[in-house]
C-alpha cells in the first residue's frame, strides 16, 4: 500500500531551483496544505480542542444542591424491637447527615465509635465527677481511672467461653445457728442467677455484670441493702478465677465498677445522716464532727465486711469502706499475703495503691531506707504526676539508703520522667543542680553515661546552649580516660539524637564548642557514618532555607565526607542511595545568591569530594551546567547518562544555545545503541525496554520544537533517531518498537500542523523556519509513510495462532492512533483504517468494549463540521459478535 522508504534516506528539500527556509516562507505564506503529495496529517486546532473538552460549567444557586454538600437521607421508622421482644415508638420521621460511609449504618454511628461508647459507658457529669473526686486525693496531674479504664477494656480480650463458679461453702460446728444462718445470707445468691453466668461470651459477660451493676443500684434504691451486698460480695468472688488469663484485666475492671458504686453508695448513705437542713459537716471534717447514728451504721457496716468468710470479698469490700483511714493500710497490706495466686495478688496490691495512694506515699517518706520503693513509684506513675514533685522526689533520694538501691538509679528514674513532662519553672535549675552534683561524681564511667544520656535531654528541653556545652564537656572529661567511650556508642549515640532533636538552628548547634570534639569520639566507623546520618537526616528535616553560613558549610562537609568515605566494595547498593540521599539534600540547601563564583567552587570542591557516589555527581550535575561534557561520560547507569543529555539538550534549548543542545541530542541518539537487555534495579535485574521506550517518548517530545540545522538536512536528528531504533536488537516477545513507531507517526502529524502546540520562548522551531513549505510537508509525509510501513510488516508477521491476541491488541491501538492524528480525507488512510478496525476483531480477540466506545466516540465526534467525514467512516466499522 505504501512505498517504503529506507529511514534516513537523503532527500534534499528542492533541487537547484528550490529555496532556502527563510525565503520559502517569505514568498509563499498562504501555501500550507496545498501540495502535490497526499496529507496524511490531521490539521489540528489546538485552542478549538483545549476549548472542546473542558468540562461544563453549572452555576449553582445559593441553596441549592452542591457536590460538597453533606448527603442527608430521610428515614421513616415506626417500631423498633426490644431485646425482649418489645416495641417502642420513634418520631415518624427522622433526618441523619452521613458524612462518612459508616455512618450509614448502626444508627448513624460507625463500629469505632460503638466499640469507644462500649469501652467507656459512663455518662459525663458523672465522669467529671468521679474525675474531679479522684483529683482532690492526687492531684489533676495524675491520670484518673476513667481515662484508664477504657483502654484495658480495648486492650485485654478473649474468644473463650467465660462462666462463674459458685463456690459451696459449709459452715464449721463451732459457729451458732444465728451466725450461721447470717453468714449463708451474705454467701448465697439465688440458684437463677447463677446458671445465667454460666459459659458465656465476652460480650455477653460484659452484659450480665453491668446488669449486675444495675441491679445493685436498684437493690439499694429500693431499701434492699443485704440484696445489694450479696451482690457484690458475689461479684467479688469472681475475681478469683483466672481461668481465661487474657481476659482477667478486664474483668478486674468491670468487676471494680460494681465495687466502686457499692462504696459511694455506702459512703452517700452515711455521709446523708451528718447532714440535715440545720448541720452541716466541714469539707475536711474529722470523726468528733460525725454524729452518733452515722457512727453507728458505719460499725455496722465494718462488721458486715468483717463476717465475710472468703478473703479476696472481704479485701475488696475493706478497701472501699476503710479508704482514707492510713490505720488501715499496713492491715490490708497484710490481707494481701493471704492471697495464693499471684496474679491475683498482685492486682489485688494495684487495687490497693488505686485507692489509698496518698497514704502510700507518706509511708514511703517514712522509710528512709526503701529506695527500691520509691524507684518502682517513679517508674510506675505518670510523668506529670512525678514532675509536678520533682523537689519533694529529690529530697526523699537523698535520704536514701545508699547500700539497698543505688542512688543514680534513683536519678536516673527521675530523669526519665523529667524528659517526658515539665517541672515547674522556678524549680528547673535547681533540679539540674541537685541531679549532676550526684551524677558528676560517680566513679564507673558506665553508670555514669547512663545517667547523663538520661539527663541531656532535659537539659536541652529546657536551657540554652551554654548548659548544653557544660554537661558535653563533662561527658567528655569522664568518657576519655582508658577510652572508656568504646563501651558507651549508644549512650553516646543517644545523647548526639538528643541534642539535634531540641537544637534546630545549626549555626548554634555547630557553635557549641563541644560538640565537634564530642563527636571525635565515635572511632569506630559504622557508629560514626550513623551518628553523621542522624546530623544530616536532623538537617533536611529542620533547615527550611538555604545556607552559606561557612560554619555550617564546613562542618557538614566533613560529616559528609565522612558519610562518603566509608562507602567500599562491600557497601550494599541501599546504603549508597541512603548516603547518597542525605549527601544531595545538604547539597541543594548551599545557596550563595549571585555570587557564582563562590557557587562554582563549592560546586567544585563537592564534585571532588563526593566522586564514588553516583547520584551525587548526577545532583551536581543538575546543579551545575559546567559538569554536563566532562561529567555525564563518566555515569556508569546508562539510563542517567541518557536522561542527562536529554535534559542537558533542553536547558541548552532554553538558553538559545543551539549548537550546544544539538550536540547533547546527537550523543544521546548515539548512546541508544548501547543500552543493555537488561538493568539493574533496586538489586534486581529487570528488562530495559520500558525504561527505553519511557525515553524516547520524552524525546520525540523535544524533538517537535528543535529547529533543524541548515547544514544537517530536513529532520536530521528525527532521522537519525529512527535509523538507531531501527537497529536495535528488540525482543520477539513484545511491540515495544511498534509502540514507539506510533509515537513517532504522532510526533510527524504534530511537525505537520502550521503552528507546533508548544515552543521555547525565543527558539524559532520548524513551523516558523519552514512556514508551512510544500516540500517540508511532503518529507514528513514520506517519512510517515516508511513508519507506517514498519508498522504494518510488524502485525503481518503477528499473523501466527500464538501471536493473534497481540495482532488483534496492537491494530486496535494503531488504529486509535490513526483515528486521532491522520486525516481520514485521504482515501488510502481511510481505507487503512478499516482494515485494521477489522484485523482488531477478526480472530475473536477484541476488546469488545473498547470498541464500542470508540465507534460511539467516532459518532460523536461526527457532528463537528470538520470531522463530519467521521460518519461515513463510522458506517464502515462493523462490530462482530463474539461466538
Amino acid at each position: 500500500m505504501f512505498v517504503f522508504f529506507k529511514l534516513f534516506y537523503p532527500i534534499p528539500l528542492g533541487s537547484q531551483d528550490g529555496l532556502t527556509k527563510k525565503q520559502n516562507r517569505a514568498q509563499h505564506p498562504h501555501n500550507f496544505l496545498y501540495n502535490t503529495t497526499p496529507q496524511h496529517a490531521r490539521p489540528r486546532n489546538y485552542a478549538h480542542e483545549l476549548e472542546s473538552s473542558r468540562l461544563e460549567m453549572v452555576s449553582v444557586e445559593f441553596g441549592d444542591y452542591h457536590p460538597l454538600k453533606p448527603i442527608t437521607v430521610t428515614e421513616s421508622k415506626t417500631k423498633k424491637l426490644g431485646r425482649k421482644g418489645s416495641t417502642s415508638s420513634t418520631s415518624s420521621s427522622s433526618s441523619s447527615s452521613m458524612l462518612d460511609p459508616l455512618s450509614s449504618v448502626l444508627d448513624g454511628t460507625d463500629p469505632l465509635s460503638m466499640f469507644a461508647a462500649a469501652a467507656e459507658p459512663v455518662l459525663p457529669n458523672a465522669k467529671k465527677k468521679r474525675d474531679k473526686e479522684e483529683s482532690l486525693t492526687v492531684g489533676s496531674d495524675f491520670e484518673p481511672w476513667s481515662s484508664k479504664r477504657g483502654e484495658i477494656l480495648a486492650r485485654y480480650t478473649t474468644n473463650e467461653k467465660l462462666s462463674i463458679v459458685r463456690k459451696a461453702s459449709t459452715p464449721g460446728s463451732a459457729v451458732s445457728e444465728k451466725v450461721r444462718t447470717r453468714l449463708e445470707e451474705l454467701d448465697d445468691l439465688e440458684e437463677g442467677s447463677q446458671k445465667e453466668l454460666l459459659n458465656l461470651t465476652q460480650q455477653d459477660y460484659t452484659n450480665r455484670i453491668e446488669e449486675l451493676n444495675q441491679s445493685l443500684k436498684d437493690a439499694w434504691a429500693s431499701d434492699q441493702k443485704v440484696k445489694a451486698l450479696k451482690i457484690v460480695i458475689q461479684c467479688s468472688k469472681l475475681l478469683s478465677d483466672t481461668s481465661v488469663i487474657q481476659f482477667y484485666p478486664s474483668k478486674f475492671v468491670l468487676i471494680t465498677d460494681i465495687l466502686d458504686t457499692f462504696g459511694k453508695l455506702v459512703y452517700e448513705r452515711i455521709l446523708s445522716m451528718c447532714t440535715d437542713n440545720r448541720n452541716t459537716l466541714p469539707e475536711n471534717f474529722t470523726p468528733e464532727s460525725v454524729n452518733d447514728t452515722a457512727k453507728e451504721t458505719c460499725l455496722n457496716w465494718f462488721f458486715k465486711i468483717a463476717s465475710i468468710r472468703e478473703l479476696i470479698p472481704r479485701f475488696t469490700l475493706s478497701n472501699h469502706l476503710f479508704r482514707g483511714i492510713s490505720e488501715c493500710l499496713p492491715r490490708l497490706t497484710s490481707m494481701i499475703r493471704g492471697i495464693g495466686d499471684p496474679l491475683v495478688a498482685v492486682y489485688a496490691r494495684a487495687y490497693l495503691c488505686r485507692v489509698l495512694l496518698t497514704e502510700m506515699m507518706e509511708r514511703c517518706k517514712k522509710l528512709g531506707n526503701n529506695a527500691l520503693l520509691l524507684n518502682s513509684v517513679m517508674s510506675a506513675f505518670r510523668a506529670e504526676f512525678i514532675a509536678t514533685r520533682s523537689t519533694d522526689f529529690i529530697a526523699m533520694i537523698k535520704e536514701c539508703d545508699e547500700s539497698g538501691f543505688p542512688k543514680h538509679l534513683l536519678f536516673r528514674s527521675l530523669g526519665q520522667n523529667l524528659a517526658l513532662a515539665d517541672p515547674p519553672e522556678s524549680d528547673r535549675l535547681q533540679i539540674l543542680n541537685e541531679a549532676w552534683k550526684v551524677i558528676t561524681k560517680l566513679k564507673s564511667p558506665q553508670d555514669y553515661i547512663n545517667c547523663a544520656e538520661i539527663w541531656m535531654e532535659y537539659t536541652c528541653r529546657h536551657f540554652t546552649k551554654r548548659e548544653v556545652n557544660t554537661v558535653l564537656a563533662d561527658v567528655i572529661k569522664h568518657m576519655t580516660p582508658d577510652r572508656a567511650f568504646e563501651e558507651a556508642y549508644p549512650q553516646l549515640q543517644s545523647i548526639v539524637q538528643k541534642v539535634i532533636t531540641y537544637f534546630h538552628d545549626f549555626s548554634v548547634l555547630f557553635s557549641l564548642e563541644k560538640f565537634l570534639p564530642f563527636l571525635d569520639m565515635f572511632q569506630k566507623e559504622s557508629v560514626r557514618v550513623e551518628v553523621c546520618k542522624c546530623i544530616m537526616e536532623a538537617f533536611i528535616k529542620h533547615q527550611l532555607e538555604t545556607t552559606k553560613d561557612p560554619v555550617i558549610l564546613n562542618a557538614l562537609l566533613h560529616v559528609c565526607k565522612t558519610m562518603h568515605d566509608s562507602v567500599n566494595a562491600l557497601t550494599l547498593e541501599d546504603e549508597k542511595r541512603m548516603l547518597a540521599s542525605l549527601i544531595n539534600g545538604f547539597l541543594r540547601m548551599v545557596s550563595f545568591g549571585r555570587d557564582f563564583e563562590q557557587q562554582l567552587s563549592f560546586y567544585v570542591e563537592a564534585r571532588s569530594m563526593f566522586c564514588n557516589l553516583e547520584p551525587v555527581l548526577v545532583q551536581l550535575i543538575h546543579a551545575c551546567v559546567a559538569f554536563c561534557f566532562i561529567t555525564i561520560p563518566s555515569l556508569t547507569s546508562i539510563f542517567s547518562r541518557l536522561n542527562l543529555y536529554l535534559l542537558s539538550g533542553q536547558v541548552a534549548l532554553a538558553n538559545q544555545c543551539l549548537s550546544q543542545g544539538d550536540a547533547f541530542f546527537k550523543a544521546a541518539i548515539s548512546l541508544v545503541p548501547e543500552v543493555p537487555k537488561t538493568i539493574n534495579i533496586e538489586g534486581k535485574m529487570r528488562p530495559s525496554e520500558a525504561f527505553l521506550l519511557e525515553f524516547l517518548c520524552n524525546f520525540f517530545s523535544t524533538l517537535l520544537i528543535i529547529p533543524d540545522h541548515p547544514e544537517q538536512g530536513v529532520l536530521f536528528l528525527v532521522r537519525g533517531l529512527l535509523n538507531v531504533i531501527q537497529d536495535y536488537t528488540w525482543e520477539d516477545n513484545n511491540d515495544d518498537k511498534i509502540r514507539i513507531y506510533t509515537n513517532v507517526v504522532h510526533l510527524l502529524s504534530a511537525m505537520s500542523q502550521e503552528t507546533f502546540i508548544y515552543h521555547v520562548d525565543k527558539v524559532e522551531s520548524n513551523d516558523t523556519l519552514y512556514g508551512g513549505d510544500t516540500k517540508f510537508l511532503a518529507e514528513t509525509s514520506k517519512l510517515c509513510e516508511t513508519v507506517i510501513a514498519q508498522i504494518l510488516d510488524h502485525l503481518k508477521n503477528l499473523g501466527k495462532d500464538e501471536t493473534l491476541k497481540r495482532q488483534s491488541q496492537l491494530a486496535l491501538y494503531f488504529f486509535s492512533s490513526i483515528l486521532a492524528h491522520g486525516d481520514l480525507r485521504n482515501n488510502k488512510l481511510n481505507q487503512l483504517a478499516v482494515n485494521l478496525w477489522n484485523l482488531a476483531q477478526k480472530h475473536g480477540f477484541a476488546d469488545t468494549k473498547t470498541m464500542v466506545k470508540t465507534l460511539e466516540y467516532i459518532k460523536k465526534q461526527s457532528k463537528y463540521p470538520e470531522l463530519s467525514h467521521f460518519s461515513e467512516l463510522a458506517l464502515r466499522l462493523p462490530l462482530q459478535s463474539r461466538t
